[in-house]
């Protein structure tokens, strides 16, 4: 039981929720670039929220299902359709034998997840099913799925798409459409030693993700930054989301697969609510950051997982109603 690779697409590769653990080894954690959306559609469908799914970019992939299945889709719309039919993002869909897959148009955002009712037959490296490109380690085969392979799926199942009549909440999804993000963050180690002309600028002024971005960092463009003093740094431990000023004055922010130590100031830090938001920008887009405290960012934590929470029981509840069906 398989889905076959007819296409590539771009840059498609098998990610979870990272490796956990492993940082004081100098093992970077890795993960899907928008995890919310990986908690997501894997709760719709009943697996562990943690379980691996396909992470893709426009060009997406062409795939045939070799088998039943459920599947469930989410963060980025490539308007995905089923020989030739739509379907739409967030709600569990059943895929026949035979059925294709494809992504006809980038509609918004430039990261869509693919998760299949029951996971995939992959092993892990180091707790996590996520690829680790660099090393070459993890996912499938440590690299990027490629035309003509096959990814096993660790069940089929049958269930009708008219019992599928539900969805995720809008509460629960970032605003994928915009090509500016608003993020806040909560103020870095080094966030005192900007200048105050430096300070304003970082708040009040729109930064725009270069070209030269990747998974490991989204390099920004924008009014140059400023410390009080050029002071060397003992490198210490950064985060996804961490905000680091380079000594050119610009800022980059670590990405899903950062490094685990950096010397560059951390002048800020992404709180973890809008990081997928961020996730979803591409080359050109804009970004802006507004302070929060830390007791503002922790609150926005908390009401983040108690509405998962209230998904989970929601669709325990209707899955074992299906299987009475």
């Amino acid at each position: 039981m398989s889905i076959f690779i007819k296409k590539s697409g771009i840059l498609t590769t098998v990610q979870d929720l990272g490796r956990v653990g492993f940082r004081r080894f100098g093992i970077n954690p890795n993960a899907a670039m928008d995890r919310q959306s990986v908690r997501l559609i894997n709760i719709l469908l009943g697996n562990n929220e943690a379980e691996a799914v396909l992470e893709m970019h426009f060009p997406a992939p062409v795939l045939e299902f070799e088998t039943e299945a459920v599947i469930a889709l989410g963060g980025a719309d490539f308007g995905a359709k089923i020989n030739g039919r739509p379907i739409e993002n967030w709600r569990p869909f059943y895929v026949e034998k035979g059925n294709l897959l494809s992504f006809e148009q980038k509609k918004y955002g430039n990261r869509g997840y693919l998760a299949v009712k029951g996971g995939f037959k992959l092993e892990k490296w180091l707790n996590s099913y996520s690829t680790n490109l660099r090393a070459e380690i993890g996912g499938f085969d440590g690299r990027k799925l490629r035309k003509n392979d096959c990814i096993e799926i660790s069940s089929g199942c049958r269930i009708p798409n008219s019992k599928f009549n539900y969805r995720v909440s809008n509460s629960l999804i970032s605003d994928y459409q915009s090509e500016a993000a608003s993020v806040r963050v909560v103020e870095g180690a080094e966030f005192v030693l900007l200048t105050a002309l430096s300070e304003l600028n970082f708040l009040k002024n729109k930064f725009a993700v270069s070209p030269n971005s990747d998974r490991m960092g989204f390099r920004l463009g924008g009014a140059p930054l400023y410390l009080l003093d050029n002071i060397e740094l003992v490198s210490s431990a950064v985060n996804f989301g961490t905000i680091q000023l380079l000594p050119d004055g610009q800022v980059i922010i670590l990405m899903a697969d950062h490094q685990t130590s950096g010397g560059y100031p951390r002048i800020a830090n992404i709180i973890s609510a809008d990081l997928p938001l961020l996730a979803q920008l591409g080359a050109n887009d804009q970004v802006s950051f507004r302070l929060v405290t830390q007791a503002e960012a922790e609150d926005i934590f908390m009401r983040n997982e108690i509405e998962l929470n209230y998904l989970k029981f929601a669709v325990k509840e209707k899955l074992n109603t299906l299987k009475k069906v």
